[in-house]
């Protein structure tokens, strides 16, 4: 089986001050949905993780984008170790997967294209990271002997450490992209939220 993207959407908005996954973006569409938009063209295979209580949510991703797979976190309370160790158990076959995360709905199609051709060619454990003016940013990619170590991550490290442990096999690639490390962690200014297309179209 090929790879995919494991799309993190189950965090709590706590510094948005609510849901940001429901934010409205001036397209009309949500951030989740551009986000669930922009990785499942990207690539091959796309799960989508979000909390228990989010079947409406799940309901209009499997209407947008019926190829993508949910997985529900139970844990996902407790950090985002919690999330992407449930998106990557559910990615067992695959690859690599490249870990993303649902607030950052503004990365090029074609830095998605660039890291996907270089992660396929590189060994199994390799480890893919964009870079932006020397600021590492997302999504990051892993080989398949990776998963290992992702499917036991807890709490809020992330897989910080498996990237700072890879030594060698850390591919970091430099792309001419901002929306490597544009996330929405706080609400817009008025007037200052723009779709991702129209991002994409500025720069």
């Amino acid at each position: 089986m090929s790879g995919g993207a494991v799309l993190l959407a189950a965090g709590a908005s706590r510094r948005f001050g609510s849901d940001k996954r429901r934010h409205q973006l001036p397209d009309g569409t949500s951030l989740l949905s551009a986000s669930t938009r922009l990785y499942g063209a990207a690539f091959d295979q796309l799960i989508v993780v979000l909390r228990p209580e989010d079947a409406d949510l799940a309901a209009a991703i499997a209407a947008a984008w019926p190829q993508a797979q949910v997985v529900y976190c139970g844990d996902a309370h407790r950090g985002m170790g919690h999330s992407l160790s449930a998106g990557i158990d559910a990615a067992q076959g695959w690859r690599y997967a490249f870990v993303a995360l649902a607030d950052m709905a503004w990365v090029r199609p074609t830095t998605l294209a660039r890291l996907r051709a270089v992660l396929e060619a590189a060994p199994a454990d390799a480890i893919v990271q964009p870079m932006y003016l020397g600021a590492p940013g997302h999504p990051v990619g892993f080989g398949a002997a990776r998963f290992a170590g992702l499917s036991h991550l807890s709490g809020d490290q992330g897989a910080r450490h498996l990237i700072r442990e890879a030594g060698e096999r850390l591919i970091r690639v430099a792309v001419d992209d901002p929306g490597i490390l544009e996330d929405l962690d706080t609400p817009p200014p008025a007037g200052g939220d723009r779709s991702p297309d129209q991002r994409a179209g500025s720069r």
